[in-house]
């Protein structure tokens, strides 16, 4: 048994709620934990697109973006400009909305 491995109370760790572990980790100040408003707007782009599990091109077919301007942002070309960050985050918050409003929504 390494140091590292002896100082861990796993009994401890495994009888605890799931708040209480949240509110162990947040008080972690050496490792706060990532919020999607702290990301910034180049990897807000691509989690959102994951989290709607679509690829560069269904995601920029679906919400009218330029293929070319979503590789961009994602890559971190470019970063996108205000407006564009505010609807990412109409998509992100109502993703089926949005679709249905721009008349794509996927056949699935």
């Amino acid at each position: 048994m390494t140091k590292h491995e002896s100082e861990t109370d796993w009994d401890r760790l495994r009888a605890m709620s799931d708040a209480e572990a949240e509110a162990g980790a947040v008080a972690d100040a050496d490792n706060p934990p990532v919020s999607v408003d702290r990301l910034t707007p180049v990897t807000r782009v691509k989690v959102i697109r994951r989290a709607l599990h679509l690829t560069q091109e269904e995601f920029s077919g679906r919400y009218l973006i330029p293929l070319g301007t979503l590789r961009d942002w994602e890559q971190g070309r470019t970063e996108p400009d205000q407006a564009a960050q505010a609807y990412l985050r109409v998509i992100a918050e109502e993703p089926e909305t949005v679709s249905r409003a721009l008349g794509t929504r996927s056949a699935a």
